[in-house]
């Protein structure tokens, strides 16, 4: 029998991005993505501002959102810009996935932003613990289209988007993390 300790060391040193091209085709139970998403609710937070709002797209949602970003993209960047190839990718990454959530952020004026951004980011990364204990693929991603994507997600005033969490059954193999020796990132001061 494993500690706590050994079962929650185990989901973190094996939790990779597995990205939308890696995804099958296999619905993702909505308990399922209950369960991931209510563990992002237990994210540390200063102030209990609790500012991790999301949206959940999928089925249908999926071409809407993916029409949103190409619609969003061919605005924004200029002609010279442009790539069909990016423009194309947009739909593709889209109905790859089973489940994308977009990760919004209330502002609530309370605390610096900064530490609404970090609350926030420790409830994706609950989210991305879960679902990886839950054999569910997932990838966070952060393109520059998240700034304008608040009126197709409907956020209030004080919300932004800084995000969109893919999710997907995959058949990827484990593979070993790319990390250097936590010895190099680590100082101590004892007297």
């Amino acid at each position: 029998m494993s500690t706590t300790y050994e079962t929650i060391s185990k989901v973190i040193k094996e939790r990779r991005s597995i990205f939308p091209a890696s995804y099958i085709k296999k619905e993702i139970p909505v308990e399922v993505i209950n369960q991931i998403l209510e563990t992002a609710n237990y994210a540390p937070t200063h102030k209990l501002t609790q500012p991790w709002r999301f949206v959940v797209i999928r089925k249908a949602g999926l071409a809407k959102l993916g029409e949103e970003l190409g619609r969003l993209y061919k605005a924004l960047v200029s002609p010279q810009q442009f790539l069909q190839k990016k423009y194309d990718s947009f739909a593709e990454k889209t109905s790859q996935a089973d489940c994308i959530i977009a990760i919004n952020m209330q502002v609530s004026g309370k605390i610096p932003e900064w530490e609404e951004l970090a609350a926030v980011s420790c409830a994706v990364q609950n989210m991305a613990l879960t679902a990886e204990s839950l054999q569910v693929g997932a990838y966070w991603s952060s393109p520059p289209l998240i700034d304008d994507l608040g009126e197709f997600l409907g956020l209030g005033e004080n919300e932004k988007c800084i995000g969109l969490f893919y999710m997907g059954y995959h058949n990827e193999k484990p593979w070993e993390p790319n990390r250097t020796p936590m010895s190099e990132k680590v100082r101590w001061i004892e007297a």
